[in-house]
């Protein structure tokens, strides 16, 4: 394994990580029709590293699955981030802001079907794309750019940018 393989398989793991963590120090609002799931301030990551991009999902899945939720938040939920985290490094390049939409946009759009199908939530599903898209606006947008400014001065320390 060559020393960029490593690397990056490293950070992802420590992202994966660091997300499964914050999902559970957070716990009591990581999870439900109204939620604030503050790991998903690290989907500003893979604007800095690829790395982030399966680091996140892998995070979110054992978030999920150690969380008890059901089988479609477990697939569908991971999958929102895994979308969101992609699309934010198809758009690394981009402004920070443009680049935190999509983990906002996949997960307002695919949690709510979730809350509804894998858990009964008897809640309008237009009423909980408000509610997990103001949740994530608040994780991704605020908590997730308040991230990014700290560690882009930090990125030759933290993060190559030739990878």
């Amino acid at each position: 394994m060559t020393n960029k393989k490593l690397l990056l398989l490293a950070q992802a793991a420590m992202i994966a990580a660091m997300y499964v963590v914050l999902t559970f120090v957070f716990a009591p609002f990581s999870f439900g029709e109204v939620q604030v799931r503050i790991a998903e301030a690290l989907t500003v990551l893979p604007i800095f590293t690829p790395a982030a991009v399966p680091g996140l999902f892998v995070g979110c899945l054992i978030g999920n699955i150690l969380g008890g939720a059901v089988l479609p938040d477990i697939v569908f939920g991971s999958a929102a981030t895994l979308i969101g985290a992609f699309f934010t490094w198809q758009l690394r390049e981009q402004h920070p802001v443009i680049a935190v939409f999509p983990p906002i946009l996949s997960n307002a759009i695919i949690v709510p079907f979730v809350l509804r199908f894998g858990y009964g939530v008897p809640l309008p599903i237009p009423f909980m794309t408000l509610t997990v898209g103001v949740g994530e606006i608040i994780s991704c947008g605020i908590l997730g750019l308040l991230l990014y400014s700290v560690l882009k001065k930090y990125t030759g320390v933290l993060f190559r940018k030739n990878i």
